[in-house]
């Protein structure tokens, strides 16, 4: 299927669209190709948020801060999930659940790319009304969409035998 069918159907059962993501065997580089889709979509999403605050405050120009946001979205933000993910691969050894790296990795980073359309839907908010209620409320939507998917996609993970 497509990414955004794959999306769109997450929103539905993001377990399932994990476990046949899963059934496609080990792919490390489709798993990173996810992650850095991800990453990329929410610089992309930052962007508009970006000029707001370039135009509210002039002392750190509009290219400065995209280059610092595409440094943190496109390389630091992988490398820290990269060790998360073995971090909490660790853990759920540690607490005897039966599940692999790699559907620890394969299921938080579809979780985030999944949850991205929030994610747009963050930054324009940021963009447009700033700082309030409402922005608080989106976040704290999207922080839940992510949990919510990654927690069905280890559960999924754990059933599949890689």
């Amino acid at each position: 299927m497509s990414v955004t069918t794959d999306i769109r159907a997450s929103y539905r059962g993001p377990g399932r669209v994990v476990a046949r993501l899963l059934a496609q065997g080990r792919r490390e580089g489709f798993a990173l190709n996810i992650l850095l889709f991800a990453c990329i979509v929410m610089f992309i999403a930052q962007a508009p948020y970006q000029a707001r605050e370039a135009h509210f405050d002039s002392d750190v120009p509009l290219m400065a801060r995209l280059y610092w946001s595409a440094f943190l979205w496109i390389f630091l933000v992988p490398l820290l999930l990269y060790g998360f993910t073995a971090f909490m691969y660790g853990l759920a050894r540690l607490v005897g659940r039966n599940i692999t790296g790699y559907g620890v990795r394969l299921s938080l980073f579809w979780a985030l790319l999944a949850s991205s359309p929030m994610f747009l839907l963050l930054g324009l908010i940021a963009a447009f009304i700033g700082p309030g209620a409402g922005l608080q409320l989106v976040c704290i939507l999207w922080l839940a969409n992510i949990l919510w998917f990654w927690i069905a996609g280890m559960r999924a993970a754990e059933s599949v035998d890689l």
